[in-house]
C-alpha cells in the first residue's frame, strides 16, 4: 500500500479531525472490504440460484478478504476504472470462482450497494456520540434545573429563566437530530441487483427470461447482506437518499453550533458565566498570554459551517441525474460523504468534551442576575398590577417611563422606591418584594427539565 508522508498535500481529515474508527470505514482499505462483501453476496446467490457451482462460491469466498491496494492500483493505471481493477486483482486470486465475478452486474451494483452498508455502520458510530451528547446534557440539566439565571433575547438582558432549561432546549433540538437519524437509519436502501439502467435486464437474460428467478436472487442477495432495496433504481440508487444523509448530518452540526456559539458568547469575561475545559498547560495566544480563548467550541463552529454548506452539492446531485445516469456526482461524493463523517464525528467528539467539562461560575451568574434580574421582574409587575384592574397599556408606558428615569438596570432598590411612589395605594411592600422574587418568576422550566429528562432516559 502507498504510504504517503508530511512533504506532500494531506486531508486534515486524515489526522487532525475524526476518530480512527469513522477513518478506517472511510478508508481505501475498507471500501475494497465492502466492495468484496458485495460481491460475495452475489457470488452466494448465484450459487443458491443455480447459476454458478458451490466451489466457485467457496473460492470466492475465500478470497474476499484479501485485499491489496497496491496491486490493485497497478491494474487500475491501465484501466483506469477503480472497479474493473479490482474485478480483475479479485479474479486473480480465485483459480475456481475467479471467472464468475461480477457477473450480470454493473458497477454501481456493487459500489452503492456497498455505500450504503458504509453509511450504516458510520451512522452507528455518530449515533452512539449523539447520545453520549445527550447524557452529558441530562446530567447539566439535572444539575442546574433550578440555577437561576438571567435569560437573554437579542443578546440583550431578558427575564428570569434556569440553565437547567436553556441546556434542555439545546437537548430538544438533539433529540430531534436522534430521531431524524433513527429514521434514515431505518429506511436507508441499497441498489439491490438493478443493473445497468435499473430494469435488471441482464439478471432476467441470465436465468433465460424468467423474472422470478431473478427477484429471487436479488431477494438471497439482500438477506445475506441484511440490505433493503428500492424497487425501481437507475443505475444508482436516487441520490435523494445522498442528500436526507447528508442533511441528517448537517442538522446535527446545527444543533453543535447552536450550542458551541452560546458558550463562546457566555465565556466571554463580559458575561463571565460558562467556560469550556482549559488545560493547565494550553496556550490561548502567541502574543496575549492571559487569553482562554474557546478555542474548542469555535473549532465546532467552524467544522459545522463547513458540514452545512454540503447539502447543496447534493442536492444538485439528486436534481443532475439525467435520465438514467451521468457521473454528475461521482467524485464529490467521493469527498463529501468522507469528510462530512470525520467532520460530524469530529464535532461531536469535540462537543462531548466540552459539556462533560463545562464550568458554571455560579457567583457570576448570581451576580449577572443581581445585576438585570430587577428589571426584568417589571414584567410581573405590569401583570401582578393589570389583574388588580388598572389598564396593562397604560402600565406598559408608566414603566417604561420609570424604567428610562432611573436607568435602564436600575438595581432593585432604587427600582422598589420608585415603583411605590408611582404606584401608591396600588401595591405594597410585602407585595412588591414578592413580585421582585426571581425563584417565583421561572415559570415552567424545572418541569420543562423534567420532561426533556425523561425523553432523554426513554432514548
Amino acid at each position: 500500500m502507498k504510504q504517503f508522508s508530511y512533504d506532500t498535500y494531506l486531508s486534515t481529515f486524515t489526522y487532525r479531525y475524526g476518530s480512527d474508527e469513522m477513518r478506517k470505514i472511510f478508508s481505501q482499505y475498507q471500501e475494497k472490504l465492502y466492495w468484496r462483501r458485495v460481491w460475495t453476496a452475489l457470488a452466494r446467490a448465484q450459487y443458491k440460484t443455480g447459476l454458478i457451482t458451490n466451489a466457485e462460491f467457496e473460492d470466492i469466498k475465500k478470497h474476499s478478504a484479501k485485499v491489496d491496494i497496491d496491486a490493485s492500483q497497478k491494474i487500475e493505471e491501465v484501466t483506469r476504472h477503480d472497479v474493473m481493477a479490482e474485478v480483475k486483482f479479485f479474479a486473480s486470486q480465485c483459480k475456481r470462482g475467479g471467472g464468475k465475478i461480477h457477473l450480470g452486474a454493473t458497477s454501481t451494483d456493487i459500489t452503492d450497494n456497498a455505500d450504503v452498508l458504509k453509511f450504516k455502520d458510520a451512522v452507528k458510530i455518530i449515533r452512539e456520540k449523539l447520545l453520549k451528547c445527550l447524557n452529558n446534557l441530562q446530567k447539566l440539566i439535572k444539575e442546574n434545573k433550578n440555577t437561576a439565571n438571567i435569560a437573554f433575547t437579542h443578546i440583550q438582558p431578558a427575564i428570569v429563566s434556569t440553565y437547567g432549561y436553556r441546556f434542555a432546549n439545546y437537548a430538544q433540538d438533539l433529540i430531534t437530530d436522534l430521531k431524524f437519524l433513527d429514521f434514515l437509519a431505518g429506511n436507508i436502501k441499497g441498489k439491490g441487483l438493478k443493473g445497468a439502467v435499473g430494469n435488471a435486464a441482464s439478471y432476467v437474460y441470465l436465468f433465460d427470461g424468467n423474472q422470478k428467478k431473478a427477484e429471487k436472487l436479488e431477494e438471497e442477495f439482500l438477506k445475506y447482506l441484511g440490505l433493503e432495496a428500492y424497487e425501481v433504481t437507475t443505475q444508482t440508487y436516487p441520490r435523494k437518499q445522498d442528500y436526507l444523509i447528508i442533511n441528517a448530518l448537517a442538522s446535527i452540526a446545527q444543533s453543535l453550533h447552536r450550542i458551541a456559539l452560546d458558550i463562546r458568547i457566555l465565556q466571554s469575561p463580559v458575561i463571565g458565566e460558562v467556560s469550556e475545559p482549559f488545560g493547565e498547560n494550553q496556550v490561548g495566544s502567541t502574543a496575549m498570554p492571559f487569553k482562554k480563548n474557546p478555542v474548542t467550541c469555535e473549532r465546532i463552529c467552524s467544522l459545522a459551517e463547513y458540514i452545512k454548506a454540503m447539502p447543496v452539492v447534493f442536492w444538485n446531485n439528486g436534481a443532475d441525474t439525467i435520465l438514467e445516469r451521468t457521473l454528475d456526482d461521482s467524485a464529490n461524493r467521493r469527498i463529501i460523504f468522507a469528510e462530512s463523517f470525520l467532520a460530524a464525528d469530529e464535532i461531536l467528539n469535540l462537543m462531548n468534551k466540552v459539556l462533560s467539562g463545562l464550568k458554571l461560575d455560579k457567583e457570576k451568574i448570581k451576580e449577572n442576575l443581581d445585576k438585570y434580574g430587577p428589571a426584568a421582574m417589571l414584567e410581573p409587575l405590569m401583570m401582578k398590577l393589570a389583574k388588580s384592574g388598572l389598564s396593562r397599556q397604560v402600565l406598559h408606558e408608566e414603566i417604561r417611563k420609570i424604567n428610562l428615569k432611573i436607568g435602564q438596570y436600575a438595581n432593585a432598590e432604587n427600582l422598589k422606591r420608585e415603583i411605590l411612589k408611582t404606584f401608591k395605594n396600588k401595591i405594597t411592600q410585602k407585595e412588591l418584594d414578592e413580585v421582585m422574587n426571581y425563584k417565583n418568576y421561572t415559570g415552567l422550566a424545572e418541569a420543562k427539565c423534567s420532561k426533556i429528562i425523561s425523553q432523554i432516559s426513554a432514548g
